[in-house]
């Protein structure tokens, strides 16, 4: 019996459908290009979030008024209400789930205890003409036992839950008058009246808000997950691929993570995912094909963010790498004399990068252009310097401390064009050389050191920084990559997000 929370529920929605509702090709897998697993501990840890989600769904069912009448014998007819139903005080023992292979997730609530309070307003006319008309304030202590049966179905590429199979078997149900807790036979009489009623409509009125909150946490979990994917115009495509799995000790879902950006049109059929690729020993795993990387990478490429200009201090920095008498020469006669100050590089990718995921790591081919403008006091403007090069770097990742690192392990600089107003013969190797050594040693270094940090403020404007990220690792295998990981869940986001919601 795997235990989960509501929260876990909603997770447990966004990533399972019902397999009548969707149809996929016949090659499971074939357009996967995102798959996640969460494993046994994952949705152990969101059974944390329990008692706040059933509070809340709890606190937010609308109790109408309950009223009926009754004919007593020696008293006649007796009319009754209950009016301003609310919840005070509830608590929760457990909470259980059971994953079915098929279309189903059973969960059972155990021991909710809650007290209702409102106002009972009753009368009645008796015989030789006695009548009585009164209102007292009441409490009812309860003690209550959720069994859900949750369905799952598909809607334009969403997740749908219906949690309209609800039941709630009631141990306890107990009426107080006034406070008085000591049993009377009015207390008995209207306890005896109300019971049925009241169980029917406390049933219908949870177990719709239940429904409710099934779907909210559903496209709550499936918002995060897309807006997570997304930055400006440039998004991945993140409904389903294939059926998901339902195992004993993990759930799996599969994600097509298709580029979308403008007419850029993505297409993937062959996917070497397969569920063998993933293991059971950490809390999450995100599986994601060398496609993806390429196709964020064009995207960038066509959104013109591929452009880097370095000036002033960073430039200084890239040039003056050694204080040799070659280095002094070179620089001489590339900036003719201008401070760095006065001057300025620019670097630009000049056509759609190219990634390959090896185990050594993530290899990234781009053919790239350079140049160097000077900008003389009292001259014109100029540039000095244009190159065009075919680099070849491998990085490895590394996510730490909320951070990530990129490490430049290898590369290799191949000139494709090279121009330089110092020498317009192109004879002198020493530039090239000396250009060579600039761009492995720390051109690259300066590349890769601007994109950390706008990755990580991406991820942290996601939301990533809130959670508490334990020992993960980033493996790249041929064609593919995998992100392992433990976590622990921000429990005050869920919280916030229904009391805003809902």
């Amino acid at each position: 019996m795997l235990r989960v929370g509501p929260l876990g529920l909603g997770i447990l929605v966004a990533l399972l459908r019902v397999l009548a509702a969707c149809e996929f090709g016949p090659f499971p897998y074939s357009a996967t290009g995102i798959a996640c697993r969460m494993t046994k501990p994952a949705a152990l840890l969101m059974n944390q979030e329990t008692a706040q989600v059933i509070q809340v769904a709890f606190r937010n069912a609308k109790f109408p008024n309950i009223t009926g009448e009754r004919a007593v014998r020696f008293l006649g007819k007796v009319t009754y209400g209950l009016t301003n139903i609310q919840v005070n005080n509830l608590s929760i023992e457990q909470s259980e789930v059971e994953l079915k292979e098929n279309d189903a997730i059973d969960i059972a609530i155990r021991n909710v205890m809650a007290i209702f309070k409102g106002t009972l307003n009753y009368g009645y006319a008796g015989a030789w003409f006695l009548q009585l008309f009164h209102s007292v304030d009441f409490e009812i202590e309860s003690s209550i036992d959720l069994q859900l049966n949750i369905k799952l179905m598909c809607q334009e590429d969403q997740v749908a839950a219906d949690a309209s199979d609800c039941y709630l078997t009631f141990h306890k149900l107990t009426l107080h008058l006034q406070g008085d807790k000591e049993p009377g036979w009015i207390k008995q009489l209207f306890t005896d009246f109300i019971a049925f009623t009241l169980k029917l409509v406390l049933k219908s009125e949870v177990c719709k808000e239940i429904n409710i909150l099934a779907q909210v946490l559903a496209n709550f979990i499936q918002d995060i997950a897309a807006n997570f994917v997304q930055d400006e115009n440039i998004r991945l495509d993140i409904s389903l691929a294939s059926v998901p799995l339902i195992k004993a000790n993990y759930l799996e879902s599969h994600h097509k993570g298709l580029v979308q950006y403008k007419n850029y049109s993505d297409v993937f059929s062959d996917s070497l995912f397969s569920p063998s690729l993933l293991s059971e020993s950490r809390m999450l795993y995100f599986w994601l094909s060398e496609h993806i990387l390429n196709s964020l990478a064009s995207a960038a490429f066509l959104d013109e963010r591929l452009v880097l200009t370095i000036a002033g201090e960073k430039l200084q920095a890239l040039f003056e790498i050694e204080d040799t008498e070659a280095q002094r020469r070179a620089v001489e006669m590339i900036f003719q004399g201008t401070s760095y100050n006065n001057s300025v590089a620019k670097v630009w990718s000049l056509a759609q990068p190219h990634i390959s995921l090896q185990p050594e790591g993530t290899v990234v081919k781009a053919l790239v252009a350079a140049e160097i403008s000077i900008f003389p006091l009292g001259k014109e403007p100029m540039m000095v310097l244009y190159v065009e090069k075919e680099i070849t770097v491998t990085v490895q990742a590394v996510y730490a401390e909320k951070k990530l690192h990129l490490h430049p392990v290898d590369s290799r600089v191949e000139f494709k064009v090279f121009n330089c107003t110092a020498d317009p013969s192109g004879n002198d190797e020493s530039i090239r050389n000396f250009l060579q050594k600039i761009i492995s040693i720390t051109g690259i270094p300066e590349v890769i050191s601007r994109i950390e940090p706008t990755l990580i403020s991406l991820m942290n404007s996601k939301g990533l920084h809130l959670f508490e990220i334990r020992s993960p690792e980033i493996i790249t295998r041929k064609g593919y990559l995998i992100v392992q990981l433990d976590f622990s869940f921000p429990d005050h986001l869920l919280l916030e997000f229904l009391e805003k919601t809902l």
